[in-house]
């Protein structure tokens, strides 16, 4: 059976090629007014104008959606999340309202330490129902792939139940799901004067169990002043490597440590964040296949620096945006506000903005050849905008809300 989707007010990124966008690259979205796209097994197989549609092609058991005028625009994809979680840190978020910073909240016993000592008293059942669904609320803001990472465990067991629960997901979900192995999210208290000792039992406990069962796409670290050194990252990432896993690195999101340049020598796919950046750090990304992926609710809801999108661009260097999901210092996986945030804080363009949530974020996930833009033989991952966005540029205006009416898996 096909699927024709016609009278399409702006059919978005109708582009070629799989590579990331650089420079003034991003700043053109491609798009054909009064269109058609037709997808057949999940997957694009005909677009154009509506003028050169031929009625006669449909059949009786193909599937008719008239989008009316509609804007048509390839989903969201989300490379940079904690979706699975215990439970929020709401009573975080008053302290912080009371005047405490991210890193006070942290010393205190609160921060990822708080999200650890709940993740391993939660049953892997009840994790993975409230995980379930919350991917589907995520799903309904217009997001059709996505990155999860562990990080919460800070243990052999809780690491794994993340882990596990996230296979899971990816068995139950038609959407593209990659897992993220970051086990050096934090040191936990119990290693508090001994790093060295929980370093080695991610090396060499969690590691193996990761890699005989396939439990993992990527390894990340938090590479980061009080968290982990470059040194230490640069070993944790070639222990990961040994496993087949890819590094994906937090980095500079208080201080530039030199965390970007070890990212870089192990070929990482992406390094995010960035809200912090020495002339440096901008050398060692530029003209590089690394993926700059962005977090500005990230910023916005702690209250720090946003990342410089603007010169990044500039020095062609290749930015994604994500909503670092999480239930501490980024509660909202809505893709939308993201795109509006990157604009109204960064001062991104529409085109730009919404280039570096499709094309470069599938390029973060290696996904590119599958999803990202509206090109014969990727999946038809698409939504139609409700009808008060008639022009893409409206996208990021209408910040806040939820302008999706449907989304195709």
């Amino acid at each position: 059976m096909k699927r024709y989707f016609l009278n399409i007010g702006q059919l978005l990124q109708t582009r070629q090629g799989n590579k990331a966008l650089v420079g003034k690259e991003m700043s053109k979205l491609p798009y054909i007014k009064n269109a058609y796209l037709i997808s057949e097994n999940g997957l694009i197989i005909d677009f154009g104008k509506m003028d050169d549609f031929n009625q006669s092609q449909i059949n009786a058991n193909d599937e008719i959606i008239d989008v009316r005028e509609k804007i048509l625009m390839p989903t969201w994809i989300d490379s940079h999340t904690h979706l699975v979680f215990a439970a929020s840190r709401a009573e975080e978020f008053v302290d912080k309202i009371n005047g405490l910073s991210y890193e006070e909240i942290a010393t205190k016993g609160g921060g990822i330490l708080n999200s650890a000592k709940k993740m391993n008293e939660i049953d892997e059942e009840v994790l993975y129902n409230q995980s379930k669904r919350l991917l589907q609320e995520v799903i309904s803001y217009g997001t059709g792939a996505i990155e999860i990472k562990s990080g919460y465990g800070l243990s052999v067991k809780g690491e794994l139940k993340m882990l596990r629960v996230i296979k899971k997901l990816k068995e139950n979900f038609s959407i593209p799901i990659k897992a993220t192995f970051l086990g050096a999210h934090a040191v936990p208290e119990i290693y508090k004067k001994d790093k060295k000792g929980y370093i080695n039992l991610l090396i060499n406990d969690l590691l193996p169990i990761i890699g005989k069962e396939k439990l993992a796409d990527y390894i990340d670290v938090f590479c980061e002043q009080n968290y982990f050194t470059p040194q230490e990252t640069d070993e944790i990432l070639q222990a990961g490597a040994k496993y087949g896993l890819k590094p994906k690195v937090h980095v500079n999101q208080f201080t530039s440590i030199g965390c970007i340049e070890k990212a870089a020598k192990n070929k990482a796919i992406s390094v995010d964040h960035l809200e912090e950046m020495k002339t440096s750090d901008f050398s060692a990304l530029s003209g590089q296949n690394t993926i700059a992926t962005l977090l500005p609710a990230c910023s916005f809801f702690i209250d720090i620096p946003y990342a410089p999108a603007k010169k990044m661009i500039a020095e062609n260097i290749p930015i994604s945006l994500a909503t670092d999901f999480n239930p501490g210092s980024t509660p909202s996986f809505n893709m939308n506000f993201i795109v509006s945030l990157a604009c109204i804080k960064q001062k991104l363009t529409p085109e730009q903005a919404i280039n570096a949530a499709t094309v470069n974020a599938a390029c973060a996930l290696e996904l590119q050849s599958k999803i990202g833009s509206i090109e014969k033989g990727k999946l038809a991952n698409v939504m139609i905008l409700k009808s008060l966005i008639k022009d893409y540029k409206e996208i990021p205006y209408y910040f806040g809300i939820n302008p999706v009416e449907k989304i195709f898996i």
